[in-house]
């Protein structure tokens, strides 16, 4: 499963190799310390909006900064390994922010300005 865990270079790179194939990625966040069958449904819901799902997880760092002490249970390698195994991901990956706003912008600031420069 570890072939779904992709650094953000790596994300940016499948972002636009589906996007030049006229695919839809679908983006999510969260800690997902205690996964449950909420998420699992979540997930699938997720999936079914675009062709691939990525999936952000907060590292333990930022998690220990959003919940209470003794977070996370389990750590982002790991999390992110659960995660990757399961059907409706297609891909994890993990930020150190609190927030996923400056992921979610770079990869639209990649995406647009290869729009820009590339002949259609």
């Amino acid at each position: 499963m570890t072939q779904k865990i992709l650094s953000h270079f790596q994300l940016q790179e499948e972002r636009a190799r589906l996007r030049a194939a006229g695919k839809k990625l679908v983006f999510t966040n969260g800690v997902f310390d205690i996964l449950h069958v909420g998420h699992v449904r979540y997930l699938e819901q997720a999936r079914a909006l675009g062709d691939a799902l990525v999936v952000a997880i907060n590292s333990d760092r930022t998690v220990r900064a959003l919940k209470e002490a003794g977070r996370p249970l389990i750590n982002q390698d790991e999390r992110a390994e659960v995660l990757g195994a399961m059907r409706a991901v297609t891909y994890v990956t993990i930020f150190d922010e609190v927030s996923p706003r400056s992921l979610i912008a770079e990869l639209r600031r990649m995406f647009w300005s290869k729009a820009a420069i590339t002949p259609r």
